[in-house]
């Protein structure tokens, strides 16, 4: 099990077919969307020193996947060669995941390499800037899995509009108003529950109602060093202003909640019992069944609000890159089906684009009910850690 990606490990179950939109784990099965499609050959055209991939070395090895058929949309086969050397920040624990994803573009594409450094997010958004500001990053390309640490650097002005056609790959939540960044992996806020102590009906759809929850007291957990909390709570501040969010900060506090040091632990501790729930992003849950299928856990998900908050991993071009179309064909194959099926069943997020579909019956983005808010908008990480300081929870 991969636990320390800030959000990537592996999977077991399902869902019952007349589960509801806001709980969807259920007893064990799989979830069959047609034929393997594993005779797929996917080939560089390097003069036949490509490697030959099929799509099942981007598919994840879980039994939730074995039956899952070919995904949609473009085929890296339909796209333009990469060849050529990208430099690259990789920002979160999840930048491993992308390393496995480029090493398998890497043996597509042998004239194709990236030279990496990896970092936190946040850090590297503010090294981009002081960089952009001294004349320009030696850097190419910006991955990470917080948007807001793209919005910063799009903010600064340090990143480029990418090409329409790849724009309108994915949903206009998912990428910037100026086209300055893109989402290629989204991951919804949600509650993780033991299913022997809790039932839906008790996961309140506000998390303004939380603190008042009494099912919830001296047993409910967070991880708020966690990159994807402090993203939630910027979400917060941004949809009902910082005073709302200081208050409900401490009476979630006063309720005695329980701090872990990260969200695969507080998805643990719910389906052991330590807790009755805990905030987490959505694929823990799935990841606790992926190591007991008999774990007594579940999901639940708020409505409309920050609790209900779907970011996304993305990528931008940065300013006075000498590498724009390599890096514009390289954002293009991370949108591929074959890249969009890694991300799906590598890391059980949701994919950016249409044609290939979540794993594991999760409900599609358009079945959740996520606040209507600019992903750029949270970007102002530094105040939400500020707060979280300010009222003892760091």
């Amino acid at each position: 099990m991969r636990t320390d990606r800030d959000g990537d490990d592996e999977p077991s179950r399902n869902l019952s077919s007349q589960r509801s939109r806001r709980s969807f784990l259920a007893t064990s099965g799989l979830l069959a969307t047609g034929a393997l499609a594993g005779c797929t050959s996917i080939l560089g055209s390097n003069e036949g020193e490509s490697s030959e991939l099929t799509v099942e070395d981007f598919r994840g090895s879980s039994p939730l996947v074995e039956q899952r058929g070919a995904p949609g949309g473009t085929s890296i086969e339909d796209l333009p060669d990469l060849s050529g050397e990208l430099t690259m920040y990789l920002g979160g624990g999840e930048s491993g995941l992308y390393l496995e994803l480029i090493d398998l573009l890497e043996q597509i594409y042998p004239d194709f390499s990236v030279e990496h450094q990896r970092e936190s997010a946040s850090n590297l958004a503010n090294r981009i800037a002081e960089e952009n500001r001294a004349g320009s990053t030696p850097a190419d390309v910006f991955m990470a899995v917080d948007a807001g640490a793209l919005g910063a650097v799009a903010n600064e002005g340090a990143a480029v509009s990418l090409p329409a056609e790849t724009l309108d790959l994915v949903g206009g939540n998912f990428q910037d108003s100026e086209g300055r960044w893109i989402g290629f992996a989204g991951r919804a806020r949600a509650v993780s529950y033991n299913t022997n102590e809790l039932s839906e009906g008790d996961v309140p759809t506000s998390v303004q109602a939380f603190p008042g929850t009494e099912a919830f007291r001296d047993s409910f957990g967070w991880a708020p060093s966690y990159s994807a909390f402090q993203s939630f709570v910027t979400a917060m501040r941004v949809i009902q202003g910082d005073d709302t969010a200081r208050e409900w900060l401490n009476s979630m506090q006063d309720l005695g909640v329980t701090t872990y040091n990260n969200e695969f632990v507080v998805s643990n501790s719910a389906a052991d019992g330590e807790v009755a729930a805990g905030f987490a992003n959505h694929y823990y849950a799935i990841r606790v069944q992926s190591d007991r299928s008999d774990a007594p856990v579940d999901l639940a998900f708020t409505e409309g609000d920050a609790g209900a908050l779907v970011n996304a991993s993305g990528a931008q071009i940065l300013d006075g890159t000498e590498n724009q179309d390599l890096a514009e064909t390289f954002i293009r194959h991370v949108l591929s089906a074959e890249a969009q099926e890694f991300f799906a069943t590598q890391t059980f997020a949701y994919p950016m684009i249409d044609d290939v579909e979540p794993v594991g019956g999760l409900p599609s983005i358009n079945e959740l009910n996520p606040p209507d808010i600019d992903l750029t908008e949270l970007s102002d990480l530094g105040g939400t850690v500020d707060m979280l300081r300010d009222v003892g929870i760091l």
